[in-house]
């Protein structure tokens, strides 16, 4: 195959994923990360790794100069993994390392660009199974998010510009939820850590403990293993279409469904947990994306459900393929501290 694929952002949950599928593929891979050092990771695989700062666009002459056909560009801050409010942060590793990218990625000569847009430039259209077309109007929503969702759209637009007047085609890959094992259980909402919701109902079912199923159990929220993921990673390296933006889900699962796979996948089998239906409490906000264009333009065809993915999630909990890079559970969790979370029932 022969082709020099560039990852940026490649320590991160979805970039490491990325690299190492591209390199199986055959691809001539380039890692690039902000971490100093990769821990060996990258070597494991033959792939180079480049430690550089996006946001400074002198570090871009440590990379190679030629001989790239795609950038895949995973880097910047995200919500999920910040303390607080830093609305520098956005800025500056999603606009103006974008500009950085975009300036190499013309420089270099690279054939196109791939870029993860966020979901919440559509989160107006949530609350139906309607699904949401891509090309749908993109919205600054309100609350924490309001400032990366500019910051995104405002990389978008700049990615169009270099298509319009450089030719650089475009793959703006609008993420739902990417379905992964990471062995950090936490994220943070509204600058808060908190635990990631599914993980705690992991944990619950592993214990064969009570599991709460609030509100409308057939809430439907759309769903991609990561697995399904690259292969659209893949579709958009191949197609020959100029590119576009394109949603990433498979069609959704309920919660009901959810629920009802964790148990099946985690629990023992000689006490599994029983739901504990609670209509009374609040229903999840649902929502499903329309994957028509995907479908057409790149040729994905979704073949992984919810319980597959879940069947995927627990092998990579035993596998720990990615401890490298990401440490291992316990660095993140005790077993005291899953315990006294499952006593208190709370998240």
């Amino acid at each position: 195959m022969n082709k020099t694929i560039l990852v940026i952002g490649a320590t991160g949950n979805l970039g490491a994923h990325i690299s190492t599928h591209l390199k199986r593929l055959g691809y001539d891979v380039i890692a690039v990360g902000h971490r100093k050092n990769d821990n060996g990771f990258f070597a494991d695989y033959s792939i180079p790794y480049y430690s550089i700062d996006i946001t400074d666009v002198e570090d871009f002459e440590k990379l190679p100069q030629s001989g790239i056909y795609a950038v895949v560009h995973f880097a910047g801050m995200l919500p999920a993994v910040m303390k607080g409010f830093n609305g520098t942060s956005y800025v500056q590793s999603i606009i103006q390392g974008t500009l950085n990218v975009l300036e190499y990625t013309r420089k270099v000569g690279a054939d196109r660009i791939l870029f993860p847009q966020t979901l919440f430039d559509i989160s107006y259209l949530f609350g139906t199974k309607v699904p949401i077309p891509a090309d749908s109007l993109r919205k600054v929503p309100d609350g924490d998010h309001w400032l990366y969702v500019i910051a995104k759209n405002a990389a978008v637009e700049m990615i169009e510009h270099y298509y319009k007047n450089f030719g650089i085609k475009r793959f703006i890959i609008r993420l739902s939820r990417i379905y992964l094992y990471h062995p950090n259980p936490y994220t943070y909402r509204d600058g808060e850590k908190v635990m990631v919701s599914d993980r705690y109902l992991i944990y619950r079912a592993m214990q064969g403990a009570d599991i709460e199923l609030w509100g409308d159990p057939n809430r439907l929220l759309e769903t991609i293993c990561i697995k399904d993921f690259l292969q659209i990673i893949e579709k958009a390296i191949l197609a020959d279409v100029d590119g576009g933006i394109y949603n990433v889900g498979s069609g959704g699962s309920t919660l009901k469904e959810r629920v009802e796979d964790i148990i099946d996948v985690f629990s023992p089998k000689d006490h599994p947990s029983r739901i504990i239906y609670k209509p009374e409490k609040r229903s999840a906000r649902q929502f499903v994306l329309d994957i028509r264009k995907t479908v057409n333009e790149l040729g994905y065809e979704p073949h992984y459900s919810w319980h597959d993915y879940l069947v995927d999630f627990k092998e990579e909990m035993e596998k720990q393929r990615f401890a490298k890079i990401w440490g291992r559970e316990d660095d993140y969790i005790t077993e005291d501290e899953i315990r006294d979370l499952l006593t208190s029932n709370k998240l």
